[in-house]
């Protein structure tokens, strides 16, 4: 019963919306056709443009992640080569032929 009455009451509310909103418009309705095609192209291109924009900083973005990840690779190898180095001057020694304590 109380749903009856949500309902009967937004039926009537939606009602006197519409009848106000056509009351009360200001322009005729193939004008504001009009107006509203016209402000749907504007948010499409908008739209667009940023969707563009995005795709170019994500691009950016990601070449930058890759020259990052490669300066890593590349101070890895550098550190790894340097440790290997160091346990083959420990390993062999000051030259001498006596491996080192």
């Amino acid at each position: 019963m109380e749903e009856a009455k949500r309902i009967s009451y937004f039926c009537l509310g939606l009602g006197i919306g519409v009848a106000v909103g056509i009351l009360f418009a200001p322009k005729s309705g193939e004008e504001t056709r009009q107006i509203l095609r016209s402000k749907a192209d504007d948010s499409k291109d908008y739209v667009k443009r940023k969707s563009e924009e995005l795709k170019d900083s994500a691009a950016e973005l990601a070449d930058k992640g890759k020259l990052a990840l490669q300066r890593q690779k590349e101070q890895l190898a550098a550190a790894v080569d340097a440790g290997r180095q160091a346990y083959k001057e420990s390993v062999i020694g000051d030259g001498s032929g006596e491996a080192s304590a």
